[in-house]
């Protein structure tokens, strides 16, 4: 078996926002953030963790993860927490963002798409994003609220599909719907399993997020699918890459014999067909 040469270097950036001033606080970011930032740092990445961000403190942040990024890095960016879309762009919910108000989100919150562009300009050897954080929101509408001061504003569920080339996007939902909140859980579904199978060795990262949508699915009954969006340019992405050792092989009939013996026989393979869960590729 070749195992696929590993870029020079493994970094990423994981930010949890439970606590907020203004919005609902949500139980599992932390831990989430924790969760994962020790699952990277256990197979090699140099991970940067924030929690509870103010929009000023996240905007540096994701500056200085911007600029430590080299050519032919893998750069991985995990988020947890609120999450909005308004007319057709994301915006991640800083932990002072004063309201939702839809029209004031490019200067209260953060656009997920830009930073999926900056990080896309330093030229990585490929961005892994994901996002734990679609939920159900009222957005409020100066226009309506003029008019009707009764309005209850538009409604927003769910995020947006992303894209960028070289970039491999994962949602904890489909786009337009929401995520389950893991109350009285440790973590968020998503995030659950991401943290069950992040860590597997030598398995693409498409491979990854197909077990991680089922086992979603299955245990939110269908009620929550993760969706990735896929527009990688390079083969074989394996966040954990580990050696593996050449067979040894026997020089005589004798000392093959004692090989089968001491394996119990002939290998057993299971070839288990791969359902097409929650995942768009494009070019």
């Amino acid at each position: 078996m070749v195992t696929q040469k590993e870029p020079r270097r493994k970094l990423a950036l994981v930010i949890g926002i439970g606590k907020y001033d203004h919005c609902e606080e949500l139980q599992n970011p932390e831990n989430d953030a924790n969760g994962m930032s020790d699952a990277l740092k256990s197979i090699g990445f140099l991970v940067t963790k924030k929690l509870d961000l103010k929009r000023a403190e996240m905007k540096h942040v994701v500056i200085d993860f911007e600029e430590s990024i080299e050519p032919d890095d893998m750069v991985l960016f995990y988020f947890a927490g609120h999450g909005i879309q308004w007319e057709d762009q994301n915006y991640l919910i800083s932990k002072d963002t004063p309201n939702l108000n839809g029209e004031a989100l490019n200067k209260s919150a953060i656009n997920a798409q830009h930073i999926l562009d900056s990080l896309s300009d330093h030229n990585p050897y490929v961005i892994i994003f994901l996002l734990d954080c679609c939920r159900k929101y009222h957005l409020r509408n100066p226009e309506v609220d003029a008019r009707d001061p009764d309005a209850s504003g538009s409604q927003s569920v769910g995020l947006k599909a992303m894209s960028k080339a070289g970039s491999l996007i994962a949602f904890a939902c489909a786009p337009g719907t929401i995520a389950i909140e893991g109350k009285g859980q440790r973590n968020g579904l998503f995030t659950k399993h991401l943290l069950e199978h992040i860590k597997t060795e030598n398995e693409d990262i498409q491979m990854i997020l197909r077990d991680v949508a089922k086992g979603v699915k299955q245990e939110s009954k269908s009620k929550q699918i993760p969706f990735v969006s896929a527009s990688l340019l390079e083969r074989d992405i394996y966040l954990c890459s580990r050696q593996t050792k050449r067979p040894h092989k026997p020089e005589t009939e004798a000392e093959a014999a004692e090989d089968e013996d001491a394996q119990g026989g002939s290998d057993e393979s299971y070839d288990l067909s791969q359902e097409q869960i929650g995942v768009e590729a494009s070019s």
